[in-house]
């Protein structure tokens, strides 16, 4: 068992809550612009004091409509600014939020509205009122239905005027650091959804103490900004959201991934949030557009010399006069460009949700731009660890953070405990005990603390396989390896109880296209055929291989499948943070998976054999 405790750096208000956040910032730069809005391809400054104006208006639609403290109110709603305003308006009504992800399926939103014992939704648009209206019927606590592209906030906000400012501060002062904030319900990756029940000290204390450890970040001379684009309804972004607003950065938001590069473009952030999929995808995309132009070897040597450079930066090592003229000149080539490519401001980006990748940590590195790993979950308020400007290793996901301890149990599996943690399973006293050991939360997920106090997350503690041969393997050192090739969408290694490792594949169709078109195959392939195809075969055997080299024999993947189709979260195989649900796609899989196995008795001496 290996332990590090971070002390607090802020000392704890047990009197504080949410709202004191914003009320601090008000105090603090009424004038500072706080949020951006999109406007005609510009944007529209929302200054400290709009903000939180426009938040006493709307808390005050939502009390003459009836909300009283303690109710719980449902929303549905892409990433964008109406949310944060939302989040912090229920809290000034003294309310609690109960987030839904926009791409919830009606049982889904049944499940949590009737769970959480929700009395009213705010709804985003006409195809999210539609999955509701199904399963309305079933849920008699709801009764008010709020659609916000209806323009219902400006009539919750005309509807309040009658509403006091009195009333408005005596409910945002009702609440204490130990009540309830919020109630997020996990992705069911694992089964169905629990309620976490997050705390205002949980946010606020987090907020105050991250804020000071990535005070770098939050900063600037200019002023630190980000862009959203991840889901709100994930505590990821929506911690960075409430970190934000206490620490006076300027926000902007764009759902749609199509139009982020351009959003980017003139937002300029100095930041960014992301999970590792993003990057993955930004280096995958400038890779295949090299190709295409006839300067892949160029950019793959660039990317080579990236991660040298960063490596021998990371170490302390001097570069050669050689290494510096070459790397001046990718500089000029291709670094510039990707830099350019997100705005030109970024220095920093915070990656969380899932192992990164050393490669691309040290290849980001060498652009300008530090990504900060991160470790978390729900549980823990989104983050639990992370590295820092001033403390920062490759390949790890960084120290605690102030306020929190982590350790290492004998079998790796990683404990946390601090001001993060979240303070039960919503009407689940057996989960809540069963995570639960001398106030330590039990992730679940395995682990590894370094002599420095930084930490590396190898896999989960319930997806370990443990083959026939009784090898244990954490699929994740296979999976993340062959999800970087460009060629790739999701990966899914099998085998436990079986004789050898296997894995089932998926095509990337957004990149499939371009990567036919750069090998000399029909670009107009369908993903059904692109699976059969030869040439597709041998560059995901390549994948394979890459990660086979990382691992022992015994671990190493002795045949594949490539899937016909995707793995989406439609179909219920993807949370909305685009993670695998591995046990859904085992029992979905099933036949594939055995098919794979059929009459292979050996587990040493097997070739990879691609199918």
């Amino acid at each position: 068992m290996k332990q590090i405790e971070m002390p607090a750096v802020v000392p704890a208000d047990p009197q504080a809550n949410c709202t004191d956040l914003l009320i601090g910032r008000l105090a603090a730069t009424p004038n500072s612009e706080l949020f951006s809005l999109p406007n005609n391809g510009g944007w529209s400054p929302v200054t400290t004091a709009e903000f939180h104006a426009q938040v006493i208006a709307l808390a005050k639609g939502l009390v003459a409509a009836g909300i009283e403290p303690g109710d719980k109110i449902g929303l549905i709603c892409k990433t964008r600014y109406e949310w944060t305003l939302i989040d912090f308006a229920v809290w000034f009504a003294g309310a609690v939020l109960v987030p839904i992800y926009e791409t919830s399926s009606p049982s889904q939103i049944q499940w949590c509205m009737s769970d959480s014992g929700a009395t009213s939704i705010l709804i985003e648009t006409a195809d999210h009122f539609a999955k509701f209206d199904e399963v309305h019927a079933d849920l008699p606590l709801i009764d008010s239905v709020w659609q916000i592209d209806l323009g219902d906030l400006d009539k919750l906000v005309a509807g309040g005027t009658g509403v006091t400012d009195a009333e408005i501060e005596r409910r945002r002062n009702l609440a204490v650091s130990s009540d309830m904030a919020t109630l997020i319900y996990t992705s069911g990756s694992t089964g169905k959804p629990k309620g976490c029940v997050l705390t205002h000290a949980n946010f606020v204390e987090t907020s105050r103490n991250a804020g000071v450890a990535l005070s770098e970040v939050l900063s600037g001379k200019d002023g630190a900004s980000t862009l959203l684009f991840i889901t709100t309804a994930h505590v990821f972004a929506r911690f960075i959201a409430v970190l934000c607003v206490d620490n006076g950065v300027r926000v902007g938001h764009q759902a749609d991934t199509k139009q982020l590069l351009p959003s980017l473009g003139s937002f300029k952030p100095t930041f960014l949030l992301a999970v590792p999929r993003v990057f993955e995808k930004v280096y995958n995309s400038a890779e295949q557009k090299a190709e295409a132009g006839g300067k892949g070897k160029i950019f793959r040597a660039a990317a080579s010399a990236a991660v040298e450079h960063s490596k021998a930066l990371e170490a302390g090592q001097s570069i050669p006069l050689m290494g510096k003229i070459k790397f001046a000149l990718f500089d000029k080539l291709v670094y510039s460009k990707l830099r350019a490519a997100m705005g030109g401001n970024v220095k920093y980006a915070v990656s969380g949700s899932a192992p990164l990748g050393a490669h691309l940590g040290h290849f980001f590195h060498s652009l300008g731009i530090v990504i900060l790993e991160g470790y978390g979950l729900t549980e823990s308020t989104a983050p639990a660890t992370v590295n820092l400007a001033t403390k920062s290793k490759i390949g790890t996901v960084g120290p605690p953070l102030p306020g929190v301890s982590v350790r290492t149990a004998d079998d790796g599996e990683v404990w946390i405990k601090g001001v993060n943690i979240f303070k039960e399973y919503w009407k689940n006293p057996e989960a809540t005990a069963e995570v639960f050991t001398d106030g330590w939360f039990k992730t679940g997920d395995i682990g590894a603390i370094d002599d420095d106090g930084f930490l590396t997350i190898t896999g989960r503690k319930k997806e370990i396989i443990v083959t026939a041969g009784g090898k244990n393997v954490a699929p994740a050192a296979l999976e993340d390896p062959i999800r970087s090739n460009s060629l790739i969408g999701q990966v899914v290694v099998v085998g436990d109880q079986k004789p050898f490792i296997g894995a089932l594949i998926t095509l990337d169709p957004e990149m499939l296209p371009v990567w036919l078109n750069n090998n000399g195959e029909d670009a107009g392939m369908s993903l059904a055929e692109a699976s059969k195809n030869a040439v597709v075969l041998a560059e995901v055997q390549r994948a394979v291989d890459h990660a086979n080299d990382r691992v022992s024999r015994a671990e190493s993947i002795r045949k594949f499948v490539v899937l016909p189709g995707e793995l989406t979260e439609a179909d219920g195989y993807l949370t909305p943070k685009l993670s695998i649900k591995r046990n859904i796609i085992l029992r979905d899989f099933a036949e594939t998976i055995e098919n794979m196995y059929a009459g292979s008795t050996v587990t040493e001496s097997q070739p990879v054999i691609r199918e």
